[in-house]
């Protein structure tokens, strides 16, 4: 009965460790940055969710508020870096930080550092 009971009590902890052991190693392996598609696929996730209420009220009080709360929900950490001391405004069209952004999602998913992404873009290199 007591080695039962230690495979039982082992059994969860190893499927935790192949888990886990499956998804380093396969994430090391496979690193891309990710596409324009999966950020548009992953985007629409989001916004579903906010038209949900999963997001909360405020997530729905206006278009820009829908779009602050949807560019947080698809990255948390770029949005912090990006957007979070200065949030788009109603009417804002944001070329730069939203080239930013999508700088800061692409090095995100190489795991790369995000050291250096604010002002990576000049608004004299876009208009050239």
């Amino acid at each position: 009965m007591s080695m039962a009971r230690s495979l039982s009590t082992l059994l969860p902890i190893l499927l935790i460790l192949c888990l886990l052991w499956s998804t380093l190693s396969t994430s090391a392996k496979s690193r891309r940055p990710i596409s324009d598609n999966e950020i548009r696929d992953k985007k629409n996730t989001c916004y579903s969710d906010i038209e949900s209420g999963l997001w909360g009220w405020q997530c729905k009080s206006s278009i820009i508020a829908k779009e602050n709360c949807a560019l947080r929900c698809l990255s948390p950490v770029c949005y912090e870096l990006i957007y979070e001391s200065d949030p788009l405004e109603e009417g804002e069209k944001d070329y730069i930080r939203g080239q930013e952004y999508k700088y800061c999602m692409h090095k995100l998913s190489l795991g790369e550092s995000l050291e250096g992404i604010k002002g990576t873009f000049d608004y004299r290199e876009l208009n050239s």
